[in-house]
């Protein structure tokens, strides 16, 4: 494990002193609980861009018309065939 050193504002450092206290919890658990729970936040959020910008692509919006297209192709056969 690595050692990361940091300073923090007076006031942020009282609330997790407080909440350190109150859960019960070390204060570098706290920190790197809170820390995985942002991160993860950040990668939904960039996730969700992602899929926006997709969906303004007319490009991906032919490739996913065409793959449905397929798909219902692929499910007609295979009802057709039992």
């Amino acid at each position: 494990m690595m050692t990361f050193t940091s300073t923090l504002p007076d006031d942020l450092m009282f609330q997790l002193n407080q909440k350190s206290k109150e859960l019960k919890l070390p204060k570098n658990k706290l920190i790197e609980k809170a820390l995985r729970i942002y991160l993860d936040q950040l990668n939904k959020a960039a996730y969700i861009q992602s899929y926006k910008r997709m969906a303004e692509d007319t490009d991906i919006l032919l490739m996913a018309e065409e793959g449905m297209t397929d798909y219902l192709s692929d499910i007609k056969r295979t009802e057709n065939d039992e």
